[in-house]
């Protein structure tokens, strides 16, 4: 079995040249992978490497990543497309800036990746869970009784009580 290790930003952590984790009676050897020593040009040549290409080893990443959104505008498959582009977006944001990125790569095509979606709505679903507890909060300061939040909400009596022990910490 090979197993290689990949570090995607730049670093000066001794812990990118480890290359085994030894334990009594166990030693596990690794490959290590530094992206920002590779060779850009490997990452243009494989739809499937382009989202790393702006984290290897080059002058200019904005550069880099304006070449990547060329070569992902003459792929055919928009799905393919949509998921190179919201890779791209993500892995980029390590080393260049949410504005330009955006700027660069189509986000009307990011938006029809399902990676894409499924991070939006986990934000939602956050976002509503948030906006529960703020409520909850509330009926609590306001006196209302537990049981009557949990009506209210839909939240277990676990989690009306983590609140109201929150609340008077």
């Amino acid at each position: 079995m090979r197993q290689v290790v990949i570090y995607l930003r730049k670093t000066n952590s001794s812990l990118v040249h480890q290359t085994e984790f030894i334990l009594p009676q166990m030693t596990h050897r690794f490959e290590v992978i530094r992206l920002w020593e590779q060779p850009t040009e490997l990452f243009l040549n494989a739809p499937g490497l382009f989202p790393f290409a702006a984290l290897t080893r080059t002058e200019n990443a904005e550069e880099v990543l304006n070449e990547v959104a060329q070569l992902i505008e003459r792929i055919d498959n928009r799905q393919q497309q949509a998921n190179l582009v919201a890779a791209s977006s993500v892995l980029a944001g390590l080393v260049l800036d949410r504005e330009l990125i955006n700027r660069i790569l189509r986000r009307d095509i990011m938006r029809e990746s399902p990676i894409y979606q499924d991070i939006l709505a986990e934000g939602r679903q956050e976002g509503r869970q948030e906006a529960i507890a703020e409520i909850a909060r509330n009926l609590l300061l306001s006196g209302m009784s537990v049981e009557q939040i949990m009506n209210v909400t839909g939240l277990t009596r676990e989690r009306v009580e983590q609140l109201t022990n929150r609340d008077s910490e």
